[in-house]
Formats: structure tokens, sequence, C-alpha cells
């Protein structure tokens, strides 16, 4: 970070020159000078160009305009203002609070200027740097000798192999230089919270608005494990989305509570709606409790907030309304909502303490801000016993972290602070909502057919867009007022095929098939639906990115329109299954996988295998130990009807379980295996089209198969 931007001032000498000799300065020391044209241009310059670590300029010339203007895209920024004898310094109180600073013009000043602007660069630089990261930089830039773990010894055991410095040459010496040992004292500790470690979570739990914060190196995934650990005892009872994640499903198979579900609205798209108000009630919870066995009063509630699809809700109401000691918000996909005033009152931190309760939140740093795979953090609001948290804590955390995940998880918390913060998230929502009208422009100016975006017909401006009671565009019966709101970086493209009612039109594309030819051409979709796609307007997704996913668009409608073979649009499916798709255009194949799933009344079948969920003959506890045991055997997933999953059973799309362990498909709730079927028939009657399902296994045959009990495990148990 060594560039610094001067604003020339007026050719006169007794102001150009000793600025001509202090670029010659810091050029001798270092620096790299660059000369915008005016303001205007300085501050295009300053907002695409985060490495500049000062401003020169002439006062007189600029004045305070120009330091207001700069504090709002970096707060923290050195200005340095040069001034005349007869200069007039206007300054107030609250305006001296700037980084700003006076120099006099002068001859043969320059090598004291140079010298302070050096000093003054350390300090923004250390300013901005928060404490465990500069702490492991200064560990890093020491270079100290070891003789403790890890075994590479600061990337030197690489050096000593041909393949192993193929590696060192790859992550580069810094990465692995800052690999470093737990034994590190300067470093302090994750696991007892000492030291940078400590600093470092005081200072994410101010920026998130939390109380307290931990991080967390093995994903949300084990932060969602360590909070339920915490807040639900041996023989509780806990109410758990049902759109929860399947780390979620993991921890009721580890701790022996009994489950009660709040159960999601979806649409005809498959899209994952909110759990309605009314099962947030005292009255409905007790209805709940009383028609399930060994239950008793919830101590603990799990919300996933948001949805995949991006739905937030109203956490004020349901942290009022839910009558139980501590609520969980699931928000790995939000680590963002503390940082932009459109997403307020719809997080877990938002607004003060809920009286009576704890409240937790989870996030995945790593999703959607700048952090490594598996950096994630828990913050919490209300009082709790720190001791017996940090056991639950210990006891999902290693002993070996690798510091380089836990100085991301800071390093993103350092991002999003401040003014800077606060302007990486805008230019991410401006991006998505420039993309979703780019969307509705060329769908007006399109022969023919083009993509649709699910959201409101009108979306001038960036806000979260209600889920309003009768609102067409949402295909949810039932929405309730004020509860749910769709997030503008989370972005569904529609594919022909069917209306947000579930109607199913004559013709249609399936969104798989945008799914692999985007794929083939380098953009990768994160959630593919029967006919929706979505994408994440990350803070890292320039226009770049977002011009070639639309470009990605709309080649796929110019080679649909053309009918072109498939071999030919889409040669990794073609690989799949050559003599297969030898001659298949790809209007053939999409008409008829879109058959299929007209055939089999997809929206309605996706529906009802929602609506009614398997009946639990025991805990998922209860079920994994059966399984320890080995009282579990494999049958097809066609024969599932009356007997007991022994493993959850989870498809890609939705991605949410269908079926828990210990659940039992009925006659009643069979349309959630006949969705199941309807799913894998596709990629029976389609190579390349086979679905995921997390706790079936897919055969060289090309048959499912799953796990259950054995039916004197069932009967023993019962």
């Amino acid at each position: 970070m060594n560039i610094i931007a001067i604003l020339l001032p007026d050719q006169v000498f007794y102001k150009a020159e000793p600025v001509r000799e202090l670029a010659q300065a810091l050029t001798d020391q270092g620096y790299h000078i660059v000369y915008p044209t005016g303001s205007q241009d300085l501050l295009t310059l300053l907002e695409q160009n985060p490495r500049i670590a000062g401003i020169i300029f002439d006062w007189e010339q600029y004045g305070m305009d120009l330091c207001l203007a700069i504090n709002e895209i970096n707060e923290y920024l050195p200005l340095y203002a040069f001034i005349s004898t007869h200069s007039v310094l206007d300054v107030s109180a609250n305006e001296m609070r700037m980084e700003l600073y006076f120099f006099e013009y002068g001859l043969n000043a320059a090598a004291d200027i140079s010298q302070r602007i050096r000093q003054y660069t350390a300090e923004y630089i250390d300013a901005i740097m928060p404490p465990l990261t500069k702490a492991l930089f200064h560990y890093v830039e020491e270079g100290k000798y070891t003789f403790c773990t890890p075994g590479h010894m600061a990337g030197t055991a690489y050096q000593k192999s041909p393949v192993g410095s193929l590696f060192y040459d790859f992550f580069g010496g810094n990465t692995l230089k800052a690999d470093v040992s737990i034994s590190v004292t300067e470093l302090g500790s994750l696991l007892d919270h000492t030291g940078p470690h400590l600093e470092a979570e005081e200072y994410i739990a101010r920026t998130f608005g939390a109380e307290q914060s931990y991080m967390v190196t093995n994903g949300t995934s084990t932060s969602n494990k360590i909070v339920g650990m915490y807040a639900s005892p041996a023989g509780s009872t806990v109410l758990i989305d049902r759109n929860c994640h399947k780390s979620l499903a993991h921890l009721l198979m580890m701790s022996d509570v009994v489950p009660i579900y709040l159960t999601p609205s979806r649409n005809a798209y498959g899209i994952l709606g909110g759990i309605p108000q009314r099962q947030f009630s005292r009255a409905s919870i007790a209805e709940k409790v009383a028609a399930t066995p060994q239950a008793s009063w919830p101590v603990h509630a799990v919300i996933t907030n948001s949805t995949y699809d991006g739905l937030l809700y109203n956490t004020q109401y349901i942290k009022q309304t839910l009558a139980v000691p501590s609520i969980h918000f699931d928000s790995a996909w939000v680590p963002y909502t503390n940082f932009h005033p459109i997403y307020r009152g719809k997080s877990g931190m938002s607004g003060e303490r809920t009286p009576d309760k704890v409240i937790f939140e989870t996030q995945s740093t790593h999703k959607l801000l700048a952090a490594f795979s598996q950096a994630s953090v828990i913050h919490i609001k209300g009082d709790y016993d720190e001791r017996t948290f940090n056991e639950a804590y210990m006891m999902h955390t290693t002993t070996s972290p690798h510091y380089g995940i836990v100085a991301s998880i800071e390093m993103a918390a350092a991002m999003v602070r401040g003014k800077p913060g606060r302007r990486l998230i805008q230019r991410s929502i401006e991006r998505a909502l420039h993309f979703r009208k780019e969307v509705q422009r060329l769908r007006q100016e399109s022969e023919g057919w083009f993509f649709d975006i699910w959201q409101p017909e009108i979306i001038e401006d960036a806000v979260c867009w209600p889920v309003e009671p009768g609102a067409p565009w949402h295909g949810f019966r039932d929405a309730d007022a004020e509860h749910m709101y769709l997030d503008p970086i989370k972005v569904t493209i529609l594919t022909p095929g069917m209306d947000e009612a579930g109607d199913m039109a004559p013709e249609g594309i399936p969104a798989s098939l945008v799914a692999k030819f985007l794929d083939e051409r380098g953009v990768v979709v994160e959630k593919t639906g029967p006919y929706n796609l979505l994408f994440l307007f990350s803070i890292g997704i320039d226009k770049t990115k977002a011009m070639s996913l639309l470009r990605g668009l709309t080649e796929f409608k110019r080679a649909y329109d053309l009918n072109l073979r498939v071999r030919n649009m889409l040669p990794d499916l073609y690989a799949e299954d050559p003599d297969f798709y030898r001659h298949m255009r790809i209007q053939d194949l999409a008409q008829g996988i879109h058959h299929l799933i007209r055939q089999h009344h997809l929206p309605q079948l996706m529906l009802n295998a929602f609506a009614v969920l398997p009946e639990m003959k025991m805990t998922p506890y209860a079920a994994f130990q059966q399984q320890v045991r080995g009282n579990v055997e494999t049958i097809a997933l066609s024969q599932m009807v009356g007997r007991i999953s022994a493993n959850m059973l989870l498809p890609y799309p939705p991605g949410v379980p269908v079926v828990m362990p210990g659940e039992m498909i009925t006659e009643r709730s069979r349309a959630v295996l006949d969705f199941l079927l309807m799913l894998c028939s596709i990629g029976q009657h389609y190579p390349g089209f086979e679905t995921d399902i997390h706790g079936a296994e897919l055969t060289e045959e090309g048959e499912y198969r799953v796990r259950v009990l054995k039916e004197t495990a069932s009967r023993e148990t019962a």
C-alpha cells in the first residue's frame, strides 16, 4: 500500500516547486505517485483503487468540500492539505476528527514532510489492521526459528522436495509462514480466548453488533452444532426449522433431544419460503408439543434466516413472539446484514437485547464476505454461561487451527467496518439491481422468449422487497404481511415452462439445461431448481462477472433458437452418453425433460411432498444409535413406505431434508417418496441428469438405494 495521489496546485512557482520536490522525495522512499486531473477524477480513482494511502492537495483550491467527499469513501485515509501564509483554516471541531494534516508551502522542506507522510501512512495501516492479523503479520516478519508444529516449518520442508517445491511456489511463502503452531504464545489462544485472539473476538463483536462473538474454523456446520450442544440439554425439546441445513440434522443425531418441526411454505417453483407467523404462536407450539411423543415445552428454537433463495424474516417479530429461552438464527448466507440500512430488523443481532432470551446467530463469513472457506462466526446477545458454552466450543474445535482461516474471519470484519464497508455492500446491491434491470430490458426487447427474474414487477429502488399477501409475483399461498423480504443480491432467474401459480406451459426449458450450458462456459450456478437458477451477487462480483453471466444467458437463447445439436452446444453432456445424444438437438432434449416433468405434475407433487411430513417413529438420535449398533439394512428407494429411515434424505434441489433419521414414509406422506422417485426418473431417462440425493446411493445399474432400520430393531424401539 504505497500509492500517493497528488492533485497538482495552480502553476505558480511557490506552490508547484515544493510539491514537485515532495513528489521526488516520496518516490525516493518507494512511493508510487499518481496525478488525478481533478477532484472528480480523484474520487473515482479512490473508489476503484483501495491501495491509495494518502491524498495531497491545495487547501485554497479544494478545501473542506473535497475532504468531506473523500471521507464518505474512506474516513480513515490520511489527507495532506498544503496552505500558504494567508490561507484561512475554517475547520470545525468535528471536521478536525478527520485524518487531516496541514503543511505550509516552502522550498527544501520535502525531506521532512515526506518523513511525516511515511509516519502517517504507517499509522493509517496500523489503524485499519485488525488486532490478530496485525500480530500474525508481525510474527511472520520476525522470522523466528521454531521447533514445534507444523512439520513443514514455514514452508522449508516443501522446498526440500521437487513436488513440494511446486506446492510452495503455488501458495507462496507468506501463506506457509502464517501457518503456525498454537504454541506461539504471542498470538494468544483460540480455545482459551486470550491475547490477540480475544482482541479479535471483541473487534468482531463490535463490528457485527453482538455482545460476544466466537471465531470458528470448520464452517457454520460446526458453529450450528456448538450452539445446539450448549442450548439443548439431553431429554429437552427443540423447535427446529424443517428448512434447515444438514448440519442441524446431524446435531439432532448427536444430541438426545426431541425435535418439533416448524414447516416453511414453498411455491410452485420449489423456492423455499418462510415459516408462517401462526407457527410461532404459543397456541401452535402447544398443539405440536401435545402431538409429539415425549415432548415437553421447547427450550430452544432454530430458524434459518435467510432461506437459501434469499428470503429474510422480520426477526423482531420472531424474537418477541417465540416463547422459548433461546433462539438461534442460522444466518450462514447473510453475514452482511449489519452493514446496510435495507437489512435493519432482519437479522439476529438487529436491535437491542430481547428480555429474558438469549439470541444466537451463526454466519458463514466465507460465503458472501471476503474470508477463506470454513470461516464462520457465532454471535451472541443476552446472558449465557460462558464457561459451559466454551466447553461446547472446545468440543467441536481443533487444537490446531489454521491461523490463515482465523485471520480471514477478522479481516472480513475489518473490510465491512465504517464507510468503506458500507460502500462495499452498497456496490453489491447496485450491481445486483442493475443486472435485474438488464434482464428485464432484454426480455422486453427479445423476439419470442427470454429469461425472467423472480421479483416484484417494479424494482426501482434498492430495498428488501416484501412478500406481500396476494402479490402475484412470489407464488406463496397465504403469505403474512410484514413477515418475509426478498434480498436484492440473491438473484433467481426463471426459465420458460411454468408460472408462479404452477401452471405448466406446453413447452419449456428446464433450468438444468441452462446450468450445464453456463458451466461449460465458466459460469457456475449456486442452485438449480426445475425452472429457476440462483445467483449470488456477493461483494466479489464485479461488472465483468455480471456481464459474463448476461452474455451466457443471451448465448443460450441464440443457440437454443437455432436448435443446435447437443454435442455442439453441450459437449460435456454429450460425452456422458454419445450414443444416446448422437443425433439429439437441444430443443428435443428440453421438451423431453419438460414433458416428463409435466407427466409427473411436478408443481403439485412438490407442494404435496412438503405439506405432510413423514411420521417420526423415533428421534434422529435414537435412529443413529441403532445405525451405530449395525441394526440397518439397504433397500431400494421405491420400497421405503412403511420402513424407518436410518439416514436423512436430502435431494438437491431443493437442498433440505425431506426425510429425517427415525422417520417413516406412510401412505399419508407417500408424496415424499413420489417426489424423490420423480427426481430419479429424469436421470434414468436422460444420462447426465441424475439427481444428487444425500443419504441415497446410486448404483451402477441406475438404482437408488437407501439405508433403513431392520424391522427387528424397529419393533424393539417401538
